[in-house]
């Protein structure tokens, strides 16, 4: 028997999605051009002061964590984050993921069960479809941000008794840079028993009052049974917390695979958190900052007829249709960064913009005459 080439076929895959344009490779490191592809829209990441607290504060820590969190990772620090990040978001516990990716992959597998629906929007996050898929329960998506499609799809969700149902959202979405509209879906679940989870990875920081997220809100946070925050954007660290319940708190450690059987977060990253929670109430001018920003950039494309998306917040998706490499050599002296197929639409090909705080006026000024 003749075993099979896998080199061969491997890079056949790799040709054929070459030969569709949908290649990925990985881009060369960020250079000196202004910085207009990171999620670091505070600038925490590059903040002297964060990195030389958390040097203070992690000066003795070791560098590891020895462990899982049920086996020998857990400690008083962990404990502590989970708390100070729960409190900070108005909600009665957390629990520490090692990535978003592996809070909502987890979540959703834990949580939905065979008999139970999860309606989602067809812009949510692929670590979101990933656990849904994971998960045995049935799942329909709606369009986006649609709510009478959304209403339409509970409508014809077997009645209350025979399984629970979950909608699943982002507070903002990464590849439009709009906002879900979660206080009418949030009335819709108070009408039919539906429960929330809502993905704040990219609002948390940025949006609601100090930073707090969308989610916080008192006629939305009773109606969203887990809220997802991650800390690879607006956080300037890594990886992510699931907040809800405690009921919520203690099934996940029993019941989600990507917690129970993931290396704890060393104490270095957990300083980290505690530091730039503690510095995120004070950073009231740079949101500021981002919504000038956004204003000016929203401003400016509308004026010159270039098809976008975005515009409510630092996102913004210039679509390319057949012309990305005549914008990506126009936008040249700015670092920015394509955006293809299959993470988004077929036809819905785009260059993703991310405003920060750090960038500044003739920065910004710079990428509006690339874009002209």
């Amino acid at each position: 028997m003749t075993e099979p080439d896998w080199d061969t076929y491997l890079q056949q895959q790799l040709d054929e999605r070459a030969s569709t344009g949908q290649l990925r490779r990985l881009p060369p490191p960020l250079d000196g051009r202004p910085d207009f592809c990171s999620n670091d829209y505070l600038g925490l990441a590059r903040l002297a002061q964060l990195r030389l607290q958390v040097a203070h504060l992690a000066q003795d820590a070791p560098t590891g964590s020895t462990g899982s969190r049920l086996l020998a990772g857990n400690s008083e620090l962990a404990m502590q984050v989970e708390a100070q990040i729960a409190a900070y978001h108005g909600a009665e516990a957390g629990l520490l993921f090692a990535s978003g990716y592996q809070a909502n992959v987890g979540l959703f597998q834990a949580l939905a069960g065979r008999g139970d629906t999860i309606l989602y929007d067809e812009h949510i996050h692929a670590s979101m479809r990933d656990g849904i898929r994971l998960s045995l329960a049935q799942a329909f998506r709606f369009r986006h941000n649609d709510l009478d499609d959304l209403q339409a799809r509970l409508a014809r969700v077997p009645q209350p008794g025979t399984g629970r149902v979950l909608i699943a959202v982002e507070a903002l979405y990464s590849m439009e840079g709009d906002t879900a509209p979660l206080g009418a879906v949030a009335q819709l679940c108070a009408r039919t028993g539906a429960r929330l989870v809502v993905d704040e990875a990219h609002s948390n920081g940025i949006l609601g009052p100090q930073g707090r997220g969308l989610a916080t809100h008192p006629a939305i946070a009773p109606w969203c049974l887990a809220r997802v925050y991650t800390f690879g954007k607006a956080l300037g660290s890594h990886g992510a917390i699931v907040l809800g319940s405690t009921t919520l708190r203690d099934y996940l450690v029993n019941f989600c695979r990507s917690f129970i059987y993931t290396t704890a977060p060393p104490a270095h990253t957990l300083y980290t958190l505690q530091a730039a929670y503690q510095l995120l109430p004070g950073l009231e001018a740079e949101r500021q900052l981002l919504q000038v920003h956004t204003g000016r950039l929203r401003a400016a494309l509308q004026a010159s007829g270039r098809p976008f998306v975005g515009g409510d917040s630092p996102i913004f998706g210039v679509l390319a249709g057949g012309d990305m490499a005549q914008l990506l050599q126009a936008l040249a002296p700015v670092q920015v960064l394509p955006v293809r197929s299959p993470t988004v639409a077929r036809g819905q090909e785009r260059v993703r913009i991310c405003l920060h705080s750090f960038n500044t006026p003739d920065d910004v000024s710079l990428l509006i005459g690339c874009l002209s």
